[in-house]
């Protein structure tokens, strides 16, 4: 019986959904991706698929000129809508035969110590803008939090306790933690809103009298992370990422255990996890080369 490949997309779509759990941005990358594989290779049922189409539509990804983990994710698409299939009972190319090509891991970007202290300190200002701007900052740095869980807080938090539940990638609740210093700022910016907006952090229109135009976008949020980093004297280009980077590094530096940053995190996978150690080895390797056998001629 012919099986049309656009029905058994629709409904890999809402396994990823009702079964997997899987959050809406990745539905939407998954589909996009596998459509755009259907889509050149002429795909009308799951025979279609082979293991020339498939080698075909990699020639083509790289000659957009795409780089190779954006290449692998189309191919991971492909690789579990196939596994899914084949728990259906569907006779199809086995997943294994798509090999993913190698991607070097690129080495994490992280802020210099002193020169975080600098972006943190950077706003200084009264008015609501700076206030906002600062407590961006801190509760970047203090949680670890992604961009987008950033700007989806709603401000009727429990400040007292400086624990917000975040709803993560894949719809998984975690709790993080806030610090003093964050707690502090925080409530300074909240105390200077006389808005109704829900959203915890808003966007402001320009002006010495801005309005709330709502929730802050995440571009807004590079912009003024950008902005700061500027003022405070940084050469490097700082990416909201980067707090991220340095708040897991800070962490496991000063001896938290792996499984703990994970969890802060909202790790799937401690493997992910891991990345971070190698910056800690590598404060490890600076501490040995400073302290190691200094009373050897």
């Amino acid at each position: 019986m012919r099986q049309d490949i656009q029905k058994l997309l629709k409904d890999y779509i809402d396994y990823l959904e009702i079964e997997k759990g899987r959050a809406k941005k990745t539905q939407q990358v998954y589909y996009r991706h596998l459509k755009e594989f259907f889509s050149f290779a002429k795909i009308k049922e799951p025979k279609d698929i082979t293991e020339e189409k498939i080698r075909e539509f990699r020639i083509y990804l790289s000659k957009k000129n795409l780089k190779k983990l954006t290449q692998s994710y189309y191919l991971i698409a492909l690789r579990n809508f196939l596994k899914y299939l084949i728990r259906r009972g569907v006779e199809v190319l086995s997943p294994e035969k798509i090999e993913l090509p190698k991607v070097s891991r690129k080495q994490i970007e992280i802020l210099d110590y002193k020169d975080l202290e600098r972006l943190l300190d950077a706003p200084s200002g009264n008015d609501l803008r700076t206030l906002r701007d600062k407590a961006i900052l801190e509760t970047l740095f203090s949680t670890g939090l992604r961009l987008f869980e950033l700007c989806s807080l709603n401000r009727y938090i429990n400040l007292d306790r400086g624990e917000i539940t975040v709803r993560g990638k894949g719809d998984k609740l975690r709790v993080v933690f806030l610090s003093e210093r964050a707690k502090k700022v925080i409530k300074k910016y909240l105390d200077k809103r006389t808005d109704t907006e829900e959203a915890l952090f808003i966007s402001l229109s320009r002006g010495t009298n801005p309005k709330v135009l709502g929730r802050i976008t995440p571009r807004a949020v590079q912009r003024l992370i950008d902005f700061w980093a500027r003022r405070a004297g940084i050469p490097s280009k700082v990416h909201p990422h980067m707090l991220r980077h340095i708040f897991a590094t800070d962490l496991l530096i000063n001896g938290a255990d792996l499984r703990a940053v994970q969890e802060l995190l909202g790790h799937q996978n401690i493997s992910t996890t891991q990345i971070y150690t190698h910056l800690t080895n590598k404060e490890l390797r600076e501490i040995h080369q400073a302290f190691h056998a200094k009373r050897r001629k």
